[in-house]
């Protein structure tokens, strides 16, 4: 049992060093030198690096070690320790990547093609993150000190933020990185949604047939997976039917898919998309 949760705390521990290697990837090799702002703590990096002899990884790390002092100092012991491992872990290899690999350009000459991947790797890194119940520190810690103190609504107040370093970029650097910036800020949060609805993402199925029996087995048996039957009669015939309804991941949705059609061809099969599934099996409640 207790090297079942040591691996699970692992494999854990493993998942979100990824998520946060590819958050760092992003920011360092696309986001920095191209001087792209589109909010949190890099974009205010950025943003000073820009005005004073600094380097935005270095301002990163200063940041970032201020806000978790912040936050422990604020929120105490319910202070996440993955957002903590993550903030530190984030601001040590952006250090570490400005000693290893120094940019002093671009790494292409394409700023729309850089752009792209400076926001859908930090986006594809933080929702892994927050699927996983973390975040990479930052605003974020601000956001909980003032969800926990004040009545903000902090969701604008955070945008709003986000808004004001994407406009200072405009006045510190150019025009083109100003509007690349805002580009950056109006496609961050869609990504992110995006990424966290397909991590997510479930199939229910509806299932209306004469002989329950061998798809329930076969879901309990083969896909590990539970099951609702319940009675019902059709509109037409006003013959008795079974209605099976059952949720299952996608790789799992094929193979019942094609197990009903090979076993019960005259079953009625409505399959719906869900990335929000709470219960045991999938997520709980947070």
């Amino acid at each position: 049992m207790e090297q079942k949760k040591m691996w699970s705390r692992t494999k854990e521990y493993g998942m979100l060093t990824a998520a946060t290697l590819i958050m760092v990837i992003g920011i360092y090799v696309f986001k920095f030198p191209n001087n792209f702002s589109f909010g949190g703590v890099t974009g205010i990096a950025t943003i000073i690096s820009g005005l004073v002899d600094i380097s935005a990884g270095t301002i990163t790390f200063i940041i970032n070690m201020a806000l978790l002092v912040v936050g422990f100092i604020f929120l105490g012991r319910g202070f996440g320790i993955k957002t903590v491992y993550v903030s530190v872990l984030m601001s040590v290899a952006l250090s570490l990547l400005e000693r290893i690999w120094p940019m002093s350009a671009p790494l292409t000459t394409e700023p729309v093609l850089e752009l792209i991947f400076a926001v859908v790797l930090p986006a594809l890194g933080s929702a892994i993150l927050f699927n996983m119940g973390a975040s990479s520190g930052g605003t974020d810690i601000i956001a909980v000190v003032l969800r926990k103190y004040t009545n903000f609504n902090i969701g604008s107040a955070l945008f709003l933020v986000d808004l004001f370093i994407t406009i200072a970029a405009c006045f510190v650097f150019d025009a083109q990185t100003g509007l690349f910036s805002f580009c950056g800020l109006m496609a961050k949060s869609l990504v992110i949604d995006g990424v966290i609805e397909n991590i997510n993402l479930c199939k229910y199925f509806t299932i209306v047939c004469n002989d329950p029996a061998p798809i329930c087995e076969y879901i309990h048996r083969h896909l590990k997976r539970s099951a609702t039957t319940y009675q019902a009669e059709g509109a037409y015939s006003h013959m008795p039917k079974t209605v099976i309804l059952t949720v299952m991941k996608r790789g799992q949705a094929v193979q019942l898919r094609n197990f009903v059609k090979k076993h019960e061809p005259t079953a009625f099969i409505a399959i719906t998309n869900s990335s929000e599934i709470i219960g045991k099996g999938f997520r709980g409640f947070n």
